[in-house]
């Protein structure tokens, strides 16, 4: 989506909220009113710019989502005669503190508590409305990975009488490998292929505070959100920053937000049917080892192997032209063991810029026909394109010189990517990968 257009949409969806609800059809209206929130959440983490916008959005949040619950509590107890339209979503005192005792009474309590709404209404953030349309098959290799994920998130929701008895879904998975190995691309696949759940993507930021006592309560808080709105995943990327071993020399309040992640995750009396927490760390030696217990299933993230760089390779280049064969492409993979996936995204974007450099510092172009730049179903016959001094043909003039509707991009070649190659190193040092494989052998299996 274009900037402005998640909050553009937002307005338009309260906007009919309120006709729905000055018209009394509350039930559509309720609706409307909850999916408008989450479009205000989502711009406020994506678009809004400064704080005080922030804060305007979040007030305007607050009235609808008061608004929701009254509408809510009158709809669940069926009353005849209709609540006081509340077209603006604004709210008065009295009816701050009541408590509903038809329906799930420690709900509709819950709902009224105006610390609770508050706290909710900041993670409410971390739910990614947008999908990121990333496909299973975008993702090259890691075929044990995508397996695990499948058989904990899109089976339970897809096959429900699959998981009876003692056959239970996995409640907790962590991705651990070198960076740029694509444990958060992952995620994202796992957020775009399950369509019926709910995606938290939770980053420290979203539950450290300033406030004593706070942070604890936004990690409650978020797994009661998860709850409430199951079957869930919570994401947590870089969750070795949130959850590193305790110490003695540690704060108070870093102890506090472990101790109710541990809780939270599997404590005594803790419902955490259809919630997935889904972790991922590039250092998982440094996981508190309480937590790693409660990652049930503990994934290895491995570099790509040498299949895997060839079809990352096919991927990265995508449509763009190139004169790379087949065996070009293999010969690639096999000069580039020990490169992340995001190493070799780079070396691609990097050779893709040649062409444009070519055109840069060129001094002669020569004529050719090819494709028309504006069509490309069109063939043009004085298309220009870069060429040495002594090629036959080639005209004296720098890009400046040549029209913007006749330039042709030289295709992207073996010797472009080549090029790339030897000015962009690995990312992955060694002694982190012996202690990686050290993590697997003791605690992890291969993904």
């Amino acid at each position: 989506m274009a900037a402005g257009s998640t909050l553009q949409k937002a307005i338009d969806i309260v906007t009919k909220a309120t006709e729905e609800d000055r018209n009394k059809n509350y039930e559509e209206a309720l609706r409307l009113y909850e999916h408008g929130v989450e479009y205000f959440l989502h711009a406020i983490k994506y678009e809004a710019q400064g704080d005080k916008a922030k804060d305007s959005i979040r007030a305007k949040c607050l009235q609808y989502l008061d608004r929701a619950e009254k509408l809510k509590a009158y709809l669940k107890k069926g009353k005849k005669k209709p609540v006081k339209d509340g077209g603006s979503g604004g709210s008065s005192k009295d009816d701050k503190g009541k408590k509903n005792n038809g329906g799930d009474s420690s709900s509709e309590s819950d709902s009224d508590d105006p610390e609770k709404k508050k706290l909710q209404s900041k993670l409410e953030g971390a739910i990614v409305v947008e999908k990121p349309h990333v496909k299973w098959s975008d993702v090259a290799g890691l075929e044990g990975a995508k397996e695990a994920l499948k058989e904990a998130v899109i089976l339970p929701i897809k096959f429900p009488h699959l998981f009876t008895g003692k056959r239970i879904p996995w409640k907790g998975i962590l991705l651990f490998g070198p960076p740029g190995t694509g444990k958060s691309y992952l995620a994202k696949a796992v957020a775009t292929e399950a369509n019926n759940s709910t995606f938290f993507s939770v980053s420290s930021s979203d539950l450290v505070s300033k406030w004593l006592g706070e942070s604890e309560k936004l990690v409650k808080n978020l797994f009661e959100l998860a709850r409430a709105h199951k079957p869930s995943i919570i994401f947590i990327d870089e969750v070795d920053s949130l959850c590193s071993s305790r110490s003695d020399n540690e704060s108070e309040s870093a102890r506090r937000i472990k101790t109710e992640f541990l809780v939270q995750m599997q404590g005594v009396g803790t419902d955490t049917e259809g919630i997935l927490v889904l972790g991922a760390t590039n250092t998982p030696w440094i996981l508190d080892s309480a937590i790693r217990r409660r990652f049930e299933k503990r994934i290895y993230i491995p570099l790509p192997d040498e299949h895997a760089r060839l079809v990352m390779f096919k991927i990265h280049l995508g449509n763009t032209a190139h004169c790379l064969t087949e065996d070009n492409i293999r010969t690639l993979a096999g000069k580039t063991d020990g490169y992340s996936g995001a190493d070799i995204s780079i070396v691609v974007r990097d050779a893709l810029m040649q062409p444009v450099r070519k055109v840069q510092s060129a001094t002669h172009f020569k004529r050719i026909s090819g494709p028309s730049p504006a069509d490309k179903e069109q063939t043009v016959d004085d298309l220009l394109v870069p060429c040495s001094p002594g090629e036959s043909g080639a005209i004296e003039m720098t890009w400046m010189e040549v029209p913007g509707d006749k330039l042709s991009v030289p295709p992207v070649t073996m010797s472009d990517i080549l090029k790339s190659l030897t000015s962009t190193k690995p990312t992955v040092n060694e002694e982190d990968m012996k202690k990686l494989d050290k993590f697997t052998e003791d605690f992890g299996q291969e993904g």
